[in-house]
């Protein structure tokens, strides 16, 4: 299993590597290309009884171009990849929905993860876009630069998200030394999850993926919190699991788990949806 297409999102305003150096890291591992992708918003018309106040005029959208002409020249610059390797895509636009868009040409995209907070039409949406792209979602903590996949956490709950995120963690898992597969589960499950738990394993181990599996019982410990202590206990910087969500209304809605994980997780974050 690999992966030929790495794309990553890059805010108009960031001056941090972060998020870009670990999708060059996942690239140049794989042999894959890395697309660049940026979008910067602008305000709609503002109106009052009928006159125009306010609105986008020439030199804001050349503005907006130069920023986003300035931040290729920066990826470029930082990005050691032949430049072959190397592709950029900009927009004036909305970034999530550009991203959205955009992730057709990805096997996996890549972002920095920020805070769940009140949604913006002008910044990028991480958590919502995963529910969209159809693509797994590569989340990596503010301060995160390396990623060596080569222990790994497997959070599983037998729902269709986890599948898929197994599935699509397929390269990063055929190439880990040591993959722990962990289900959370009541007392009366117990005997199930083992079941559900060995299947995986067993699933994997044929792909050649060196995996261990656990059972764990619901304590007043969130799981979330369980599946970061055992990420840190076993040596892991990356956790595989599903990411469990839907829309209503136009506001992303997301189980425990997922929100947790999204706001407290210190290792990187590889969600299917």
């Amino acid at each position: 299993m690999s992966l030929a297409s790495v794309m990553v999102y890059v805010d108009s305003q960031q001056q941090d590597e972060g998020q870009i150096a670990v999708a060059e890291g996942v690239a140049n591992r794989f042999g894959a290309a890395l697309l660049g992708v940026s979008a910067i918003a602008i305000e709609p018309p503002f109106v009052a009884e009928g006159v125009i106040i306010e609105q986008t005029t020439a030199d804001d959208l050349e503005r907006i171009r130069a920023t986003l002409s300035a931040k290729e020249a920066w990826f470029r610059r930082i990005v050691r990849l032949p430049s072959e390797k190397v592709e950029w895509r900009w927009a004036i636009g909305f970034p999530t929905e550009f991203l959205v868009e955009q992730s057709r040409a990805a096997d996996l995209v890549v972002v920095r993860r920020s805070q769940l907070k009140a949604r913006s039409n002008h910044y990028l949406d991480a958590a919502g876009a995963m529910l969209r792209l159809g693509r797994p979602i590569l989340a990596v903590p503010e301060g995160v630069t390396t990623l060596s996949g080569d222990r790994i956490v497997v959070g599983w709950k037998d729902a269709r998200e986890a599948r898929l995120a197994v599935r699509d963690a397929l390269p990063f898992l055929t190439r880990a030394s040591q993959v722990t597969i962990a289900e959370i589960c009541t007392s009366s499950e117990q005997d199930s999850a083992r079941d559900r738990v060995r299947d995986v394993a067993r699933y994997l181990q044929r792909h050649g993926v060196n995996c261990q599996h656990e059972v764990r019982v619901h304590t007043a410990e969130p799981d979330a919190g369980y599946l970061v202590r055992l990420a840190a206990d076993v040596g892991a910087d990356l956790v595989v699991t599903g990411g469990y969500g839907h829309s209503r209304l136009g506001e992303w809605i997301f189980g425990g788990m997922t929100q947790s994980l999204l706001q407290q997780a210190p290792a990187c974050l590889l969600m299917s949806h």
